[in-house]
């Protein structure tokens, strides 16, 4: 089946499974059924079968699922097999939380620099890579070939700074500026807005059944 006839919701549970499987390689388990993955993710055993189905299926019945075939099957669904050059557009506390977590390189997500307007932060390391000022972007864009430009600045920054990221290549936004980004056709943004997600918090902690 191809991507554009999978849904958004069975795309959006792959990371999950994903990170079970490898908790589940971690333990030394060797196979699973999709009854036992589904107790321990709390999803039906026919939503785990219907989702992997729409990739292949990868059990076989009467013996489950190879654990780590699987989760190096979701790896490569998910474009993990490959590496990206990423850079941090915003070199505050998120652009340098995001800058030293380290298992975004380990996923395949090579940060290549973080950029800011902030004089006070050029030159500064995170990680070993130093905050650049944001006039050296777009030549910084070409010659490491970015195709993953993570946005950490206020609305208005960002919306100034996206066309400069897809005239030189950008192919993939993450975005955790307050903003709706408008991009062409062929650039991908996953937006990520932190105050909508601690609102829909506060809404399922007021409506939550007693």
């Amino acid at each position: 089946m191809s991507d554009h006839e999978i849904s958004k919701a069975v795309v959006k549970r792959l990371p999950r499974y994903y990170r079970y499987l490898g908790d589940l390689m971690n333990a030394k388990v060797e196979r699973i059924s999709s009854n036992e993955l589904s107790d321990l993710m709390n999803v039906t055993a026919s939503q785990i079968r219907q989702d992997l189905n729409n990739f292949g299926g990868f059990g076989q019945q009467g013996y489950g699922y190879n654990v780590r075939y699987l989760y190096n099957e979701i790896g490569k669904i998910l474009g993990l097999d490959k590496t990206y050059a990423m850079i941090i557009v915003g070199g505050g506390h998120l652009g340098q939380a995001i800058a030293n977590y380290v298992k975004f390189e380990k996923r395949g997500f090579s940060i290549k620099g973080i950029f800011d307007i902030n004089p006070e932060l050029n030159g500064k390391l995170v990680r070993g890579i130093p905050i650049r000022m944001t006039d050296e972007m777009p030549g910084f864009l070409k010659e490491n070939e970015i195709q993953i430009a993570a946005l950490t600045l206020p609305k208005t920054g960002a919306e100034m700074v996206v066309p400069v990221l897809v005239e030189n290549g950008v192919k993939a936004i993450w975005n955790f500026a307050h903003t709706d980004l408008h991009v062409p056709d062929d650039v991908v943004v996953e937006n990520v807005h932190l105050s909508e997600s601690l609102m829909q918090l506060s809404y399922d902690l007021n409506h939550r059944k007693v």
